[in-house]
């Protein structure tokens, strides 16, 4: 009789162990924190040798927020500034919502790149170090782009062209 108790008394402690490692296995989930990826990055041209602007989309397809807390790299001094009724601010940070999306474009949010080490050109690069206060480091590549080079505005031209009827007419 014993051994039969003993039996019931070892399953119901295994039942309980399992219970117990799957009830711990759900506080740790990880579809719950950010899930970041950039994307579109660049700096147009500068015109000036010791300083440049910085782009770039931050999206955030999990199911928590982020903080970009700062930004790093080898070309210079990296701030971030927002830009409100026509006047630059530098702030501390920018929030990356759950599900959502950070853009850092022309007009709005964006990088500045000062005291620049090399001045970056044309068809280059520029490498920067992304700091998030939940998801650490991610870096990233910049493409330097012409000085007018504005994503948003060569859509709507794209957008434009393609959708507006056109004819022409060839000659021999």
């Amino acid at each position: 009789m014993s051994r039969r108790h003993g039996a019931g008394a070892r399953a119901l402690i295994a039942a309980i162990a399992v219970a117990s490692g799957l009830a711990l296995a759900g506080c740790s989930d990880d579809s719950t924190k950010p899930e970041l990826k950039v994307s579109g990055g660049f700096v147009p041209k500068p015109a000036m040798p010791d300083m440049a602007s910085g782009f770039f989309t931050v999206t955030n397809s999990g199911a928590e927020a982020d903080e970009l807390t700062s930004v790093t790299s080898d070309v210079g001094e990296v701030t971030m500034h927002t830009t409100k009724n026509q006047a630059m601010k530098a702030v501390s940070s920018f929030d990356v919502p759950a599900n959502g999306e950070l853009k850092l474009e022309r007009g709005g949010n964006h990088l500045m790149l000062e005291k620049l080490k090399r001045t970056p050109k044309l068809g280059e690069k520029v490498s920067v170090e992304l700091h998030f206060a939940k998801s650490g480091t991610v870096k990233a590549e910049l493409d330097v782009k012409a000085a007018n080079h504005n994503p948003k505005t060569e859509a709507q031209t794209k957008n434009k062209t393609e959708t507006q009827p056109h004819s022409h007419t060839h000659t021999e």
